[in-house]
């Protein structure tokens, strides 16, 4: 299979927002400033829905990774069951390349090392985030600040 095509970016989470968001997410999976955090941060910023889900585009991320052959791993994070794990592979099939470059581009990292990364954060980060075993509305901020 080759990389799914490129969509269009709705919202960047770039600038001081950003780097917020990328600490927060950061903390919620216990690790320092940058890392796969800030990739998360930009991820979500890039695939996220734009007003829908009161400001909370972690629905538009497991849409996206539903959509790109990941349902199954998906619908396992948000579940209250164990998290299936996926590979950095699977995670660059499954998300548009154009997002991954972009996100590896904010990083300093490659496509390949982003997906590696979001590979190894997106089970926990997602299974943190639906504490009740669906996406919960509301800000997504105020969602990790609820769950530090």
């Amino acid at each position: 299979m080759s990389p799914r095509p490129p969509r269009p970016r709705k919202a960047e989470a770039t600038g001081m927002a950003g780097n917020d968001l990328g600490s927060l997410l950061g903390g919620l999976i216990g690790e320092g400033e940058g890392g796969s955090g800030k990739l998360l941060a930009g991820l979500l910023g890039t695939l996220g829905d734009s007003g829908q889900g009161g400001g909370n585009p972690l629905q538009g991320l497991v849409r996206e990774l539903t959509e790109g052959g990941l349902g199954e791993q998906a619908r396992s994070w948000v579940g209250s069951g164990a998290n299936t794990a996926v590979s950095g592979p699977e995670v660059a099939q499954a998300l548009p390349y154009q997002a991954l470059e972009h996100v590896a581009q904010q990083a300093g990292c490659s496509p390949e090392q982003a997906a590696d990364r979001l590979a190894e954060a997106l089970p926990k980060v997602v299974d943190r985030l639906t504490p009740q075993g669906e996406v919960p509305e509301g800000a997504l901020e105020d969602l990790i600040r609820q769950q530090l």
